[in-house]
């Protein structure tokens, strides 16, 4: 087989031939290079970034149908990362997600998935009318953070599912928390199933043996992922990996397509061209700096009063097998404060705006692009806060229970799309939601639609809204009412 040359930025170069050429745009977009763009905006961003923000023609490519430079961005990219395919996405991971699910499922097809799974699964999961059979994560109940599946949970839901089409993993976690994804994908392929993996936390994984197994290397059939979240593309550019055993490469290509819009950015789709080249060409040094950074924070974070920041302590319990050093996430609850209270002091005072937080922790994700210097002022920071509200004796609160996963009573698909009626939270125990509820971020579903609302999961709500963390998925802003199914033959056959 050829060896492709990683040195190569083939889109990126194709626009730079466009912009060194001086070409004339009697093409969209109608900024025309920045000219017709308001003054303030681009005096800012700058002639270079709106000079290569183009259109669909021959000499850039064609996302849809790729046959030039997108094509050999994409395939320098399969090489990178060890796929057969990567589609570049412009739509996020939430969209690479949604496709990577319409790809494999239909509808009334059972998927597994874990309950802490993002909001865009279970949007994939409503799109394609799969009903999914949910698996419980393992929880660290010291910090109040979700863990990992086991592969004997994963087992044990194939076992009483042997229909099921596929499944799906969250690998690494948000708290960069992973699974034992080799054991996991040789479970699934023995049941004849798909592994799914969301792997939008994960995207720096294949270029450091520090970190844990990429999805790709482990054998999954399919994986999606956030580039611009831990390396250098922009935010919203993301790629969806696939491997061609089990998967049909071209029912792919034709979901991507429906999905994904006709007019995409090439700014970012150049950016993630650059990243490829980037991770592969010098990844390893860049996050071999990137992890020492991490762990020095660790060691002084762990060294302040009131704050815990876990490592590879957790690695060999249940739902723990391995762990993304870049992953800081600060325990805030030996200084008395909720996570929130702690990124609304680092924000407000400090001026450093953390990744996010939940009842117990912040989150900070470490990446490429950190320096020692802002390093230090965070654990400056820290120290500070420390110094104000530490006391000896401060009575440090229990995680608060996860809601028990609730009785699925119709499709999530079907609850999404049928009648409906808004009820206050209070009176709508006992109903079957039509909406979401979740915390956000990371997006984590407490109820899904088609679910029936119990009064614990009301009860965690109200206690996640008193400590000011964000709820969202109801289509009232405030949260104080829910959408619940209102066909009245549904609620009778139910009942």
């Amino acid at each position: 087989m050829e060896r492709l040359n990683h040195f190569e930025t083939p889109l990126f170069d194709a626009l730079m031939e466009y912009v060194n050429n001086n070409t004339i745009p009697f093409h969209v977009p109608g900024h025309k290079k920045g000219n017709g763009m308001a003054k303030k905006f681009f005096d800012f961003v700058g002639k270079n970034v709106l000079s290569m923000d183009v259109t669909v023609f021959e000499q850039v490519d064609s996302l849809h149908k790729p046959t030039g430079p997108i094509k050999k961005a994409q395939e320098l990219a399969a090489d990178a990362f060890g796929a057969d395919a990567t589609f570049f996405c412009i739509h996020g991971t939430s969209g690479a997600i949604q496709a990577m699910i319409l790809s494999v499922m239909g509808e009334n097809e059972k998927i597994i998935v874990p309950r802490n799974i993002h909001k865009s699964v279970t949007s994939g999961i409503i799109l394609s009318g799969a009903i999914p059979v949910y698996m419980q994560p393992e929880v660290d109940k010291n910090v109040g953070v979700a863990l990992n599946v086991t592969p004997e949970t994963v087992e044990e839901a194939l076992r009483n599912n042997p229909d099921a089409k596929a499944v799906l993993i969250i690998n690494p976690t948000y708290y960069g928390v992973s699974a034992d994804i080799v054991k996991i994908a040789e479970i699934v392929h023995d049941y004849g199933a798909i592994l799914m993996v969301d792997e939008a936390h994960g995207p720096h994984l294949k270029f450091n043996e520090k970190l844990p197994i990429s999805a790709m290397e482990a054998g999954a059939d399919i994986c999606a992922q956030s580039t611009h979240k831990i390396i250098g593309s922009m935010t919203q550019s993301s790629m969806l990996h696939v491997k061609s055993k089990r998967i049909d490469i071209n029912r792919v290509k034709q979901v991507m397509s429906l999905l994904q819009t006709t007019s995409p950015s090439y700014i970012l789709l150049a950016s993630l061209d650059v990243a490829r080249m980037q991770m592969v060409t010098e990844g390893k040094e860049l996050l071999d700096r990137t992890i020492e950074l991490a762990e020095y924070a660790r060691r002084e974070i762990n060294n302040i009063n009131g704050l815990y920041c876990f490592g590879n302590e957790i690695v060999g319990r249940d739902g723990a097998y391995d762990f993304d050093p870049t992953k800081i996430t600060i325990t805030a609850k030996g200084l008395g404060i909720t996570g929130h209270e702690l990124e609304d002091i680092l924000a407000k005072k400090y001026y450093i705006q953390p990744e996010l937080a939940d009842m117990y922790n912040t989150l900070c994700v470490f990446s490429i692009g950190d320096t020692k210097e802002n390093v230090d002022y965070l654990i400056r920071a820290l120290r500070e806060i420390s110094e104000t509200l530490y006391k000896d004796n401060v009575e440090m609160s229990k995680a608060l229970d996860i809601p028990e996963i609730p009785e699925m009573v119709l499709s999530p698909r079907y609850a999404f799309e049928c009648s409906n009626i808004a009820l206050p939270l209070e009176e709508s125990i006992g109903q079957i939601s039509s909406e979401f509820l979740m915390a956000y971020p990371p997006g984590i579903p407490i109820l899904c639609p088609g679910e029936r609302i119990t009064r614990e999961i009301i009860e965690y709500v109200i206690e996640m809204k008193n400590a000011k963390l964000s709820i969202q998925g109801t289509e009232d802003p405030n949260v104080e009412y829910i959408k619940v199914v209102n066909d009245l033959q549904i609620l009778n056959i139910t009942a």
